[in-house]
């Protein structure tokens, strides 16, 4: 398998199911991990020097974080069942989660810094944007975007109908040369409906010094350190992913491959 890849596997003792860290992934500031608790098997996070983004998947849960409760959160039966709920909590901000119901939830992490507070982020807080038209046209639900406060992370979730690409046409944004482009580190958490597909997600550089091509499957999450990074769905199958951002500097600057910036994105 692709060192790219981390897919979902056993739950341990606390209920993971999957974790990428800056030690594992081999980077600076992502960190990602999924959970799959069970009623009465409460998540307890010590305070640390990440700001962390929870994003309930399907179920729903309780979360107190610094001495704020958010009580009965969520209630999708999966991630294509509207829009998402999640929760923000800075650095230094200890918190948990009590599942009401079986629970899905992600925690997307990154350094954290400056003085914020710990906040709902409601279903439907940041509208939906269609992006796209034709097989290139994709849902795209803001959880976390440039203009919400936080010190480093970005998060968005995205479904791409089948038969449709995503990411696209491919984009890069690893160098930080701000305005034209910003240096972000990502993580794509795909799931797929019907849950046996799969799709596909290449990863290439300029100079093909790194050139992957990988099959994705539900639970799979691709790691991006660098380089173009274009998903396709295959027909029959409707394709999920939550993205994690996060880089020195919280900007999404993206620059297109050239080779195909003839694709206009006025009009994909």
């Amino acid at each position: 398998m692709s060192k790219l890849v981390v897919s979902t596997g056993e739950r341990n003792a606390d209920g993971r199911v999957l974790s990428v860290t800056p030690e594992s992934a081999g980077w600076q500031y992502i960190g990602f991990a999924v959970y799959h608790l069970l009623p009465g098997q409460n998540l307890d996070i010590e305070a640390s020097e990440q700001e962390t983004c929870i994003v309930l998947l399907s179920g729903k849960a309780t979360v107190v974080a610094g001495g704020k409760s958010f009580p009965e959160l969520g209630g999708r039966n999966d991630v294509f069942d509207g829009p998402p709920t999640a929760v923000y909590v800075p650095h230094k901000t200890a918190f948990s989660i009590a599942p009401d119901t079986d629970l899905e939830v992600a925690l997307c992490t990154a350094p954290g810094g400056g003085e914020y507070e710990p906040r709902l982020i409601a279903p439907g807080e940041h509208p939906i944007e269609i992006r796209g038209v034709g097989t290139n046209t994709r849902h795209v639900q803001d959880i976390l975007p440039e203009s919400a406060p936080a010190h480093s992370l970005l998060v968005v979730e995205v479904i791409t109908p089948a038969g449709h690409w995503s990411s696209y046409p491919p984009h890069k944004h690893d160098v930080d040369a701000l305005p034209e482009e910003s240096l972000l580190e990502e993580t794509y958490y795909h799931r797929l409906r019907p849950k046996q597909g799969f799709a596909f997600q290449r990863v290439y550089t300029d100079d093909r010094s790194l050139d992957e091509t990988v099959s994705v499957h539900d639970g799979d999450c691709v790691m991006v350190p660098r380089g173009y990074h274009p998903v396709g769905a295959p027909h029959g199958y409707d394709l999920y992913y939550l993205n994690v951002m996060a880089g020195p500097k919280r900007t999404w600057a993206f620059r297109d491959d050239p080779d195909h910036t003839w694709i206009s994105r006025r009009a994909v």
